[in-house]
C-alpha cells in the first residue's frame, strides 16, 4: 500500500468513527403531551397510522414539530427522550423512553415561541402522549426541556403492508418497519407486472396509478440508510382493500 492509499484509509477510519459518534450525540429540544382518555395517542394523526395502539405505536407515539417531521418522510422513525435541566419537572435520574414519530404538530405563528408556539418553525418539539410524558418527567409541567437522539427501532413481527384504492389506483400503508423506521422509497410487483415504483401520497401511504387486484404482490421497501428489503408474494390472488400483510423484516 503506498502513502496515498495508506492516507486515505486512515481518512476513512477516522471520518467513520466520527459518524458514529455524531449518531450518539443528543441533541436538544423541548416536549409538551397530549391529554387522552386513556393517557394514550389513539387518533389517527398525519403519518396515517389509524388507530396507534393496533399498529403497537400506542401510548409510545409522539408528534413532531415541522424541523423534525420532513414533511412526513420522518414517520415512523424511533426517537429517545430524556428530561433535562428541570430540577422542578424532570424525574430523578433523566429516565429515557423510545417513541415512535407518528403525527405532525402544526405551528401556531399566532402565540411567541416560548409560550404555546412551541411547534413554531424551526424549534424542534415533541408533542408525546400523557403517559410516555409521565415516565420522564411530572405531568404537572406544561413544557419541559429534553435532549434526543435517533435510535433503532426495534420492531416485533414483520413489516405490515394495509391495502387500499380502487381498480385503477392503489394505494399501501406501511408500518413496523424495523432500524431505521423511515422509508424512503417503494415499489410494488405482481406476477403480470414488472416492479412498479411508488410515490408518497402523505406520512406512510404510498400510491401508483396502476390495476393489481387479482395476482399476488410483492414490495420492495427502502429506508433512510439505504438498505432494501423486498417481501415476495405477501399478498395472495384474491386480496381485498382494507387487507393487511405481513412481510419480512428489516
Amino acid at each position: 500500500m503506498d502513502l496515498f492509499q495508506t492516507a486515505l484509509f486512515c481518512f476513512i477510519l477516522a471520518n467513520a468513527g466520527r459518524i458514529a459518534a455524531m449518531d450518539d450525540e443528543w441533541k436538544s429540544a423541548t416536549a409538551t403531551y397530549t391529554v387522552e382518555a386513556n393517557g394514550s395517542i389513539t387518533t389517527e394523526g398525519a403519518c396515517g397510522y389509524r388507530d396507534l395502539h393496533r399498529v403497537t405505536y400506542g401510548r409510545y407515539s409522539t408528534a413532531l414539530s415541522t424541523g423534525l417531521f420532513n414533511r412526513g418522510s420522518t414517520c415512523g422513525a424511533c426517537f429517545e427522550l430524556r428530561c433535562v435541566d428541570h430540577i422542578l419537572w424532570c424525574l430523578p435520574g433523566s429516565p429515557s423512553i423510545i417513541v415512535t414519530a407518528t403525527d405532525f404538530c402544526p405551528p401556531n405563528y399566532g402565540l411567541p415561541n416560548e409560550y404555546g408556539g412551541w411547534c413554531n418553525y424551526p424549534r424542534e418539539h415533541f408533542e408525546m402522549s400523557e403517559a410516555a410524558f409521565a415516565e420522564i418527567s411530572e405531568k404537572r409541567a406544561d413544557i419541559v426541556p429534553v435532549q434526543y437522539r435517533r435510535v433503532k427501532c426495534v420492531r416485533n413481527g414483520g413489516i405490515r403492508f394495509t391495502l387500499s384504492g380502487s381498480s385503477h389506483f392503489f394505494q399501501v400503508l406501511i408500518s413496523n418497519v424495523g432500524l431505521d423506521g423511515e422509508i424512503i422509497a417503494v415499489k410494488v410487483k405482481g406476477t403480470k407486472t414488472g416492479w412498479i415504483p411508488m410515490g408518497r401520497n402523505w406520512g406512510q401511504n404510498w400510491q401508483c396509478n396502476s390495476h393489481l387486484s387479482g395476482q399476488p404482490l410483492s414490495f420492495e421497501v427502502k429506508i433512510s440508510s439505504s438498505k432494501t428489503l423486498t417481501s415476495y408474494s405477501v399478498a395472495p390472488p384474491h386480496w381485498q382493500f382494507g387487507q393487511s400483510f405481513e412481510g419480512k423484516q428489516f
